[in-house]
Order: structure tokens, then C-alpha cells, then sequence
């Protein structure tokens, strides 16, 4: 099937740039030894997640457990849950993924580490790691000497097992997150308590990730596809972006205005740092600006275009955060060039509990 067959508004993801982005993410990694544990939050696809471990990741990251069952289901065995998992029917659920695969979780509070606790026994215990905000002002322990005392309530536990620390810390700040990071992991060795996993990630930062000298694994996530939000950062072109919008100009209200059939329940509404500007990139109009989005439709300045579009022409969009993109949509249609390969369901879309 060619491309022009596909109706309006979907996601097309080039397999092309798709298979070029984890090659070189993998090449990286194999250099500088360095696992990668890729959180699948950008494709919720378990072929994508097949095709990262079998470059070379040693598992994938999950962000909610309904995203990591679906994984389950489509053949992952290795999976990383940063999460504060709390209450009785969300600890059920997890006891029954920790029965299928090989599983771990975090927590930065002694509240989720009882609950840990209280559910899981030593025949069949839970790997838990401790949480360290190194920076991004998110979750996890404020000290190191946080880490250590919630380091010895999970060792304590019969049906728990401590695995180490994770962080995702701020964009560009590998180094400060490693300084943290080390006198975390010198102060639980001095307790008994050596972590036998350090977990970083995040892609913006992914090419300097070898930088964090006690980091055991790095965990990035939209590397996968890039989007227009990682290339305002510094990570590569708008040429390594695998997923776009197909969209179709339903409107030219003004010579210079188009409305697009996709609004923000197709490209989302994330903003991409100054000075860049708009809702998505027009790949066949450069220098078009999408304004604005309402639900079902984007506003598109085309002041700027020495051409312009139809009504009914259709154009492709790369969006400012591709993640988004992914959980709006049921499918994606995985194309090389202007072939569609096959239409594959978005398995884990909407997996938010």
C-alpha cells in the first residue's frame, strides 16, 4: 500500500530512520560499555522493544504497570518499573507481572516500601531500587543518606530484594547527577548495602551518558523516533525523525492561513523551547508555522511559504513531543519510503494505570 492511501490524521513511523536511530544509540552503548535499558514509552510497540533487545539492550523500562503487562504480553521478559506502585489492586497486578517476567520496581518513601512488603514474600520477592532526585525536582530521595536508610528498609523486608538506585536527572546534567550518585553509592557500601544497579537516563543527555562513571545502565526513550522537541535540544536533525503526522488541509479561510484535520488529540500540545516556535514542523512547508491547535484542528501561518498548499492536499507533521503523539493514537502505520510495510496496534496506548 502507498502512503497516499492512508486516511487522515495518522501516525507513519519510517522504519528507515527508526532502525539508523538505534543503531547508533547501540554503537554508542557498545562503545563505551554501557547497557541500555530503552523506555518504550515513546512507541509502545513490543516489536520496537524486540528490536532494541536484539541490538543489544539488556531489558526496557516501563512506566505504569498496565504498559508493562502489555509488554508481557507481546514477549518482553526483562522489565523496569521507576514507579511509586501504591494500593492493594496495583500490588496485585504486580505480583502477577512479577510471577511472569524478570521485574523490578522503585520507591522513595517508606509508605511504598511497606506496601511492597506487606504483598510480596521471600518465595517470590520484588526487586526494588531507591529513587534519587539528582536534580530534576521530581520524585525521589533529597540524600544520600536517604537512600541508605530506605536502602536498609527494603533489605530488611523477607520478600523484598534491594537492587540498587535509579535517577533520571535534569537535561545536561549527567556530571552533577554522577557526583550525587557516587557518594550515594560509597555510603551504601559503608553500610553493608552495595547497589548492585545505577540507573540513568533520559535521550536529551543520551551522547554524554558515558560521563556518569558509576552508571550501570541508561535508560532513554524517544531516541527511538526523535521528535521536533529533542533536535530544539541539540539531539540530531529533523532528518532523524522517524514519526509523523499525516494530516490533510481541510480549510484556506485567508491566503495565508491553512487548518489542518489534526488538532491537539493528534499532535498534542507540548511547546518546544524558544526560539523555536509552533506545534509541529510542516515537512513539506518549512517555513510554515502551526499557531495554534484546538481538538480537531491545527492553525498553519503560511506568510512565510513561497508555495503554498490546497485544499485536500496532505502533509506530513513532525510533532514537538512524539510520546504524546503515540498514546493518541489506537495504530501506526511502519513505512520505508512511500510503502506502508503494515498497520500495527499501539498495544500499550493508554496503558495509564
Amino acid at each position: 500500500m502507498h502512503i497516499d492511501a492512508i486516511d487522515t490524521p495518522a501516525v507513519l513511523i519510517d522504519l528507515d530512520r527508526v532502525e539508523a536511530n538505534l543503531k547508533r544509540a547501540q554503537d554508542y552503548a557498545d562503545a563505551h560499555g554501557l547497557p541500555l535499558r530503552p523506555h518504550v514509552k515513546t512507541h509502545k510497540l513490543p516489536e520496537m522493544a524486540k528490536k532494541q533487545v536484539a541490538l543489544g539492550a539488556i531489558g526496557i523500562t516501563c512506566q505504569k504497570i498496565g504498559e508493562a503487562a502489555a509488554m508481557a504480553d507481546g514477549g518482553l521478559t526483562d522489565i523496569f518499573l521507576p514507579y511509586n506502585i501504591l494500593g492493594a489492586s496495583k500490588l496485585d497486578r504486580l505480583a502477577d507481572l512479577n510471577a511472569r517476567v524478570t521485574l523490578s520496581v522503585t520507591a522513595d518513601n517508606a509508605e511504598t516500601i511497606a506496601g511492597y512488603a506487606a504483598r510480596f514474600a521471600a518465595e517470590a520477592p520484588l526487586t526494588v531500587l531507591v529513587e534519587c532526585d539528582t536534580g530534576a525536582g521530581r520524585c525521589g530521595v533529597q540524600t544520600p543518606e536517604e537512600a541508605v536508610t530506605l536502602a536498609g528498609q527494603i533489605a530488611a523486608a523477607p520478600g523484598l530484594t534491594f537492587g540498587g538506585l535509579m535517577t533520571y536527572p535534569p537535561r545536561g546534567g549527567t556530571v552533577r547527577a554522577d557526583a550525587w550518585l557516587q557518594e550515594a553509592k560509597a555510603a551504601l557500601e559503608a553500610a553493608g548495602l552495595p547497589p548492585g544497579v545505577i540507573s540513568s537516563g533520559g535521550t536529551p543527555d543520551l551522547y554524554r551518558a558515558a560521563e556518569g562513571t558509576v552508571t550501570t545502565e541508561y535508560r532513554p526513550g524517544t531516541y527511538i523516533y526523535s521528535d521536533r522537541m529533542q533536535v530544539a535540544f541539540g539531539l540530531g536533525t529533523l532528518e532523524d525523525c522517524a514519526l509523523t503526522v499525516k494530516a490533510t488541509v481541510v480549510s484556506r479561510p485567508t491566503p495565508n492561513r491553512a487548518v489542518l484535520d489534526s488538532g491537539s488529540k493528534a499532535l498534542a500540545a507540548d511547546p518546544v523551547p524558544a526560539p523555536h516556535a509552533g506545534h509541529g514542523h510542516v515537512v513539506e512547508y518549512p517555513d510554515a508555522v502551526i499557531t495554534a491547535l484546538s481538538e480537531e484542528h491545527a492553525v498553519v501561518d503560511l506568510s512565510a511559504c513561497a508555495d503554498k498548499p490546497a485544499i485536500g492536499d496532505t502533509v506530513r507533521v513532525i510533532p514537538n513531543h512524539a510520546c504524546v503523539v503515540t498514546n493518541l493514537f489506537d495504530t501506526a502505520f511502519l513505512v520505508r519510503g512511500d510503502s506502508v510495510e503494515r498497520e500495527a496496534e499501539i498495544t500499550s496506548r493508554g496503558k495509564l494505570r
